[in-house]
């Protein structure tokens, strides 16, 4: 079988920020992406990986803000990684935002951070079949590749032969 049409998504990761540090990511021009936190799970221990977000209409200094994490009880502790993608060109606005959207469902589908409920259990299955993500720099507990091929039902119904040596 060959698979051909893979999207690649490239995500170069970057942290930790505090939450005292929100303001360094309101960068109106580049600051859009996919961002993770850490922190302190009573279930699974210290500085583990809680949540995967998007920022795509929002920058993610303000789209971190939002969601409250200043108000639980280890917010002096957590851990702020962003993700920015990047490519060969710059996509269109709409391009961009669809890619950041793929991105964050099919990372929360493989990684099941405590904290988010959805794509946990269900992922735009079509959508994801040809996405490709390669996380660079400091994407601590994320795996470095990641594919909807692998992530997918795109090969439920592939009938295999298994390898046999010619003599």
């Amino acid at each position: 079988m060959i698979i051909t049409d893979i999207e690649l998504i490239q995500i170069t990761w970057k942290g930790p920020y505090s939450l005292n540090e929100l303001d360094l990511l309101q960068n109106n021009v580049t600051d859009y992406g996919i961002y993770t936190i850490y922190g302190t799970h009573m279930i699974y221990g210290k500085d583990v990986l809680l949540y995967i977000g998007k920022a795509d209409q929002q920058t993610l200094g303000k789209r971190i803000s939002q969601e409250g994490w200043d108000n639980t009880n280890d917010s002096n502790n957590h851990k702020i990684y962003v993700g920015r993608l990047h490519g060969p060109i710059n996509p269109s606005n709409q391009i961009w935002s669809k890619q950041i959207a793929l991105a964050e469902s099919l990372l929360i589908y493989v990684h099941k951070p405590a904290y988010n409920q959805k794509n946990i259990s269900s992922i735009p299955d079509t959508d994801l079949q040809n996405i490709h993500i390669l996380n660079w720099g400091d994407h601590r507990a994320l795996l470095p590749e990641v594919s909807g091929t692998r992530w997918t039902s795109k090969l439920d119904d592939t009938i295999y032969e298994m390898y046999k040596y010619e003599c």
